[in-house]
């Protein structure tokens, strides 16, 4: 793997809209974004890491916990703006990267392990890319429409016989939004993480939580004092 450069992007803009300022809330004693920062620096794989926003609080709060810093201009923090525009930019200031890792500051009980087996199975797959999943609670099989007469009708009718019972029904995956990696030349070919080719890396669902809503910022804060969380993790870089 001595041919192997990744550059971890965190994202992190300013204007979110569903919890004000969600990057740098305070979340388990220090900012919501530290978390992600604190991991990643452990990983044992990751070369470079920077922090992408076009706000200079998230950047400042970014670099007291010691990450590099990009500031991304205004066009690329709108609403609509693709991610895939984001890690472009990123990767068009460093071009000697063979690999490309996206966490998301909203994950923070995404822990050093899973940043680094994610990595390891697409380098030991010798997979073009590979992401983060946990299992899906709900099962799409057990799932209901709603008709105009308000009767609820199968989303999969021959499924909804057939698994009666929720113990019977095959497992289903969902993406959970903590890792994502890929072939830096793939990635800006294909302009996703995400095709027939991608490998996979099953994480707990407890650490699985992605934050979107208040409720869950308070769910994570929660947690992670529960847990004692420190952020802290093991040290080693790969060389």
């Amino acid at each position: 793997m001595t041919n192997v450069r990744i550059l971890g992007i965190i994202p992190a803009r300013g204007g979110s809209k569903g919890v004000p300022r969600k990057n740098i809330r305070e979340v388990g004693g220090k900012p919501l974004i530290a978390w992600t920062i604190e991991e990643a620096q452990q990983s044992r794989y990751i070369h470079r890491l920077v922090v992408s926003s076009d706000d200079d609080e998230i950047l400042a709060v970014s670099a007291k916990y010691g990450c590099e810093t990009l500031k991304r201009p205004t066009e690329l923090a709108q609403d609509d703006t693709p991610s895939y525009d984001v890690v472009a930019h990123a990767l068009q200031q460093d071009r000697s990267c063979t690999h490309v890792v996206l966490l998301q500051p909203t994950s923070p009980l995404r822990i050093r392990d899973d940043i680094d087996r994610c990595i390891e199975t697409c380098l030991d797959r010798d997979a073009p890319a590979c992401v983060s999943v946990c299992e899906a609670e709900i099962k799409p099989y057990l799932m209901y429409t709603i008709n105009g007469d308000g009767r609820l009708a199968p989303v999969f009718r021959r499924e909804a016989a057939e698994y009666t019972r929720r113990q019977l029904a095959p497992k289903v995956y969902v993406l959970n939004g903590a890792v994502y990696v890929a072939r830096a030349d793939w990635y800006l070919r294909n302009k996703t993480f995400v095709t027939d080719e991608t490998a996979s890396y099953i994480m707990p669902n407890e650490r699985s939580i992605d934050i979107d809503t208040p409720f869950q910022l308070e769910f994570a804060d929660y947690w992670i004092r529960r847990e004692g969380r420190s952020g802290a993790g093991v040290s080693g870089k790969m060389e």
